[in-house]
């Protein structure tokens, strides 16, 4: 069996080569009759857009909640915090990603009516960021509490509130030792936003079915599909590395699997 990669080439309407086939990799402009090609990268532009929002979600709700469940549970507020945030992560992790999205799009604006003026995109990536945060809050969770005592010991020593301590004391460290977990949910990220699909949302994996049905040339389409998603997950590891490289917290080490400070 041969590849035949002008199919990409080909109008979406009446599915005859068109001019300047590769203008959108290269900006020269849009045809009348857009190609596959066009239609991919657009579809490629869509998986980014979704995975970066639900990054964004992500990080913000995960690092929160993580850090309330590790808070001292000495007074009754800090007791009804770590509560809260225990019954997030155990909520959102629980749901299968796919169902959450149905709810966010399906029941959850026919409470919250507001929702209901949302695009497609945004409730699916709310969806994926409250699931994947719940999974973030863990990994943060577990780099505070690898973090020696005498971190938190010394920080009230020298009169620092809570707050301040986390501020400037613990999650800077912290932080820092969840990068390579953060990692891989960074990357499992642009692989689960394939699910924007059940919802219409234009991406890679709804092109790919569509575009399988309308050319039945499945073998390129999705060799092609599989090949973006592998890049945007390559390219996201290789950021996150350059990070965690640069913000490696000097003579931390890790030996035997366990997490400390080098003496």
């Amino acid at each position: 069996m041969s590849l035949d990669l002008g199919v990409f080439c080909k109008g979406t309407l009446d599915g005859e080569v068109v001019d300047h086939c590769f203008s959108a990799l290269f900006g020269l402009g849009q045809n009348a009759d857009p190609s596959y090609l066009d239609w991919l990268m657009k579809a490629w532009g869509w998986t980014l857009a979704v995975a970066g929002l639900s990054l964004i979600i992500a990080i913000t709700l995960g690092a929160l909640m993580g850090t309330l469940r590790t808070l001292p549970a000495n007074t009754g507020m800090n007791k009804a915090l770590v509560r809260l945030s225990t019954m997030w992560v155990e909520l959102f992790r629980n749901i299968p990603i796919l169902v959450q999205v149905f709810l966010w799009y399906h029941v959850i604006p026919a409470f919250i009516l507001p929702l209901k003026a949302l695009p497609s995109y945004w409730l699916v990536s709310i969806a994926l960021g409250f699931f994947t945060s719940a999974r973030i809050a863990e990994q943060v969770r577990a780099g505070i509490q690898a973090l020696p005592s005498g971190q938190r010991m010394a920080a009230t020593a020298l009169g620092l509130t809570t707050f301040q301590s986390y501020r400037y004391v613990i999650l800077p460290m912290a932080l820092r030792i969840v990068i390579p977990p953060l990692t891989s949910e960074c990357m499992n990220l642009v692989k689960n936003s394939s699910v924007a699909f059940a919802v219409s949302v234009p991406e890679l994996t709804l092109f790919a079915m569509q575009a399988q049905e309308e050319t039945s040339r499945g073998v390129e389409i999705y060799l092609a599909v599989t090949f973006l998603y592998a890049l945007s997950a390559f390219t996201v590891n290789r950021v996150m590395a350059l990070i965690e490289k640069k913000t490696r917290i000097p003579g931390f080490i890790a030996a035997s699997g366990d997490v400390g400070l080098a003496h």
